[in-house]
């Protein structure tokens, strides 16, 4: 059987890249870490690593168990979590990640309810792309990730729930008042993440044309500051607009362009109580801010 110690040994090394840098983050010394690793490598007869001078690289082989590995202990904290859980709720952890427009709207007020609710539960939360929260949800690094669909986006990896949050609109951003995507076929656009991106393709090309993307950033805020500017036009969703907004632009809501937001959790139901209590307060925070989105776009200069 695999000892979990050295697995946490092989993660650490895979992920920080370096003997000694794998020993700063255990708190080992360097020879108990080459110790742990010959060990793994003796105890699966395979061939972990290479040897280049004085640095270590992963075969295949051990590329293949460092990732089961990161499952694996990220399954065993989960472990532990759901164990404290079933205690009650008055103890336990519940970890969340999150892109950043639900960070600055829907996740304050759903947090906030649940430590009310249940103030001895420790929360943590991480602000990160759907892409990497998926991951992290999968490795069993968090227990529930927020993310965002399009119609045409591809579905979510086996195993992977979603829990629909609600339907975000979005806004077309320019410095003066534009009625259809078409009036902004000349203009220089702003793109976001790529599966933004590849949304802003989809709807221009029902519009009939290509977008002219110049400026490429992630940050919301940025994207509407750049509009500020006359640098350019771009889409955002509402829940961004209420999270805040920057004087000096118009927003004008894009008829069936949505972001469909879901909370994702892995594996078979039950949840542990600790993820349904969250889920639960995540449902709320949801269903409150009907109609808040459009009440923030309104103060954004839409009619």
């Amino acid at each position: 059987m695999l000892d979990v110690t050295r697995l946490r040994v092989l993660d650490a090394l895979a992920r920080r890249g370096s003997v000694t840098e794998a020993a700063k983050e255990l708190s080992y010394t360097q020879p108990t870490v080459s110790h742990h690793l010959a060990r793994l490598e003796a105890e699966t007869g395979a061939q972990l690593l290479q040897r280049a001078g004085r640095r270590v690289r992963l075969t295949p082989a051990g590329a293949l168990l460092a990732e089961r590995a990161a499952e694996i202990l990220g399954r065993l904290e989960g472990a532990d979590a759901e164990l404290a859980a079933h205690v009650g709720l008055r103890t336990g952890r519940v970890r969340l990640a999150s892109f950043s427009s639900p960070i600055g709207s829907l996740v304050p007020q759903a947090l906030a309810a649940l430590t009310a609710e249940h103030p001895g539960l420790q929360v943590s939360l991480t602000d990160t792309h759907p892409s990497d929260a998926m991951e992290l949800l999968r490795t069993g690094k968090i227990d529930v990730a927020i993310i965002f669909r399009y119609s045409e986006t591809e579905p979510e990896p086996t195993g992977v729930r979603l829990h629909h949050l609600l339907d975000d609109p979005l806004y077309l951003l320019s410095t003066e008042a534009r009625q259809t995507l078409a009036s902004c076929r000349d203009d220089t656009w702003i793109g976001g993440c790529a599966r933004c991106r590849s949304h802003l393709l989809s709807i221009c090309a029902d519009e009939g044309f290509e977008p002219r993307i110049e400026y490429v950033t992630d940050d919301l805020i940025v994207m509407q500051s750049l509009v500020a500017a006359g640098l350019g036009v771009t889409t955002t969703p509402g829940l961004a607009l209420r999270a805040r907004h920057v004087e000096g632009i118009e927003a004008t809501e894009l008829p069936g362009a949505q972001q469909h937001i879901y909370a994702a959790t892995y594996g078979d139901p039950p949840d542990p109580p600790a993820t349904t209590a969250l889920l639960a307060a995540l449902a709320g925070a949801a269903r409150s801010m009907a109609g808040g989105a459009r009440s923030a776009a309104r103060g954004c200069g839409e009619p």
